[in-house]
């Protein structure tokens, strides 16, 4: 696990701080990131609300959607493919398993049945459509 350490209470020669921190901090530090937090943004449009995610380096086949009531939930996972024989020597290898998951709460003018996705260019773009407005209806009421 990744300590925090306060350099300037501890001398030490610039080599030493640098073999520290080559050797136990971002070792120790990279060994442990598997999963990430994607950035988003959210843009209006007259028909629809858009989530963009920025998620380079997926698959579409990676991603899950999924509509819970009025909970969004969007998730993906990579896993490193692990192969029994090697030809290369690899001296250090640093892709792992990315994972992420983000829950967005969707409001009654969006029409779950009808959210899309697309995975492009290491952006994931899913369209929330908004509801068609209902237009009150009046009539007159008979009194019996």
């Amino acid at each position: 696990m990744y300590t925090r350490r306060n350099f300037a209470v501890t001398p030490r020669t610039i080599g030493g701080f640098f073999e520290d921190v080559m050797n136990n901090g971002w070792n120790q530090l990279n060994e442990e990131v598997s999963s990430f937090t994607v950035p988003v943004n959210i843009q209006e449009t007259d028909k629809s609300y858009e989530l963009h995610l920025v998620a380079p380096g997926l698959k579409k086949e990676d991603f899950n959607l999924n509509v819970d009531r009025n909970i969004l939930q969007i998730s993906a996972e990579q896993k490193t493919e692990q192969t029994e024989e090697k030809a290369e020597k690899w001296i250090r290898s640093e892709y792992r398993m990315k994972s992420f998951k983000r829950i967005f709460t969707l409001n009654e003018k969006i029409d779950a049945s009808k959210i899309a996705a697309k995975y492009a260019d290491g952006i994931l773009v899913v369209s929330l459509p908004k509801k068609e407005p209902i237009e009150p209806t009046t009539h007159q009421v008979q009194v019996n």
